[in-house]
């Protein structure tokens, strides 16, 4: 049975549904109230919530549960998510499996709590130092905020690695009708590289730490390192496509500005325009086998991300390669179906700048 709820607190509860018995953070707008529904209903279910005194102690608890083999989570936005970024950092390099919600807002520095999708860079390239890479995904619906949770867990699990949900303030904060799955258990002690304390194979306990200074040789580590990214970018790629099959203008898009570019490409398609859409449900890996197809054929993409100067776009340009790519970045508010249609004559008409 379906069930309105709204996007925030739908998530919440799949974490919880998803066998999350561990949440650290700190409130800020627009994800604030994932924190307000945990406090009240983790607890009861058997977990622990903490509102730390700041961000930082936040991901660094996230760490620390983690390690043990639980399920652990936080959440945060904007400048809340940067300074998170050390111990997101750190959790790739122990190699340890969370999740990190970014419901994103607008504008740098403080930003503003109108919505946004400011955090792509952050979240898709690596917001901490060394290089690290994380799956991303970006739910574009209510349910996708239910849907995604479930497989970020799953996902953080199977590869052992720090997973984003790169969420936006519209659909946290939108009300939609969600179908929640069933719960699932979680066995905390069920992997073997948890901490566990003493035993025959630790009998002075075991390290967790940067596995870069314990589990590898020096001239290993590199080969390790390259090999696990690989093994995500070709396995974990995933995305969706409306009407590409002939199209010659591509739209890409993701989150709440994709669900505007699907009227979009109606609307041009009533016009007589071949237009499609790619919308990249993870942000990373990105999905650049879609293009490999599209590639073929397409004669132009259009980039629509809701941002001030365009971040999705340079990701788009790598994958389209030869193939002339275009920016509507629409700033703080959701894009608008007809000024997009207005953005595709004009690429039809040879009257919009290539960006790249």
């Amino acid at each position: 049975m379906k069930k309105l709820m709204k996007g925030n607190n739908a998530l919440a509860e799949a974490a919880i549904l998803a066998g999350c018995r561990f949440f650290a953070g700190y409130p800020i707008t627009p994800q604030t109230e994932i924190l307000e529904y945990l406090a009240k209903n983790l607890p009861e279910r058997g977990g622990h919530f903490v509102q730390t005194e700041s961000e930082l102690a936040g991901i660094n608890m996230v760490i620390g549960a983690a390690a043990t083999g639980f399920r652990a989570m936080t959440s945060s936005a904007g400048p809340g998510f940067s300074l998170k970024q050390e111990g997101i950092s750190y959790l790739s390099s122990m190699e340890l499996p969370a999740v990190i919600i970014d419901v994103m807002r607008y504008g740098i520095g403080l930003g503003n709590i109108t919505l946004g999708q400011g955090d792509y860079f952050q979240a898709v390239k690596g917001g901490g130092h060394g290089g690290y890479k994380l799956p991303v995904y970006a739910p574009a619906s209510v349910q996708e905020n239910v849907d995604f949770t479930f497989k970020a867990f799953d996902t953080a699990e199977n590869y052992r690695t720090p997973v984003i949900i790169l969420s936006d303030g519209a659909i946290g904060q939108m009300a939609e009708a969600v179908e929640l799955p069933e719960g699932r258990t979680h066995d905390p002690d069920k992997y073997d590289w948890t901490l566990k304390g003493r035993d025959e194979k630790h009998p002075t306990g075991r390290k967790m730490t940067d596995r870069i200074y314990y589990d590898f040789k020096y001239n290993e580590y590199d080969d390790h390192i390259r090999e696990r990214y690989g093994k995500m970018e070709e396995e974990l790629q995933e995305w969706e496509e409306i009407q590409t099959d002939d199209a010659e203008i591509i739209l890409v898009s993701y989150g709440i500005s994709s669900r505007v570019c699907k009227e979009a490409v109606k609307m041009a398609r009533k016009a007589g325009w071949k237009v499609g859409m790619i919308r990249p449900i993870t942000l990373w890996p990105f999905p650049r086998k879609a293009f490999d197809k599209t590639n073929q054929y397409a004669k132009a993409y259009l980039s629509v991300e809701m941002n001030a100067c365009g971040q999705m776009v340079e990701d788009v340009a790598l994958c389209a390669k030869h193939i002339p790519v275009y920016s509507y970045p629409s700033g703080r508010q959701i894009a608008d179906p007809e000024v997009i249609v207005k953005k595709i004559e004009g690429i039809l008409n040879g009257e919009e700048r290539e960006v790249f």
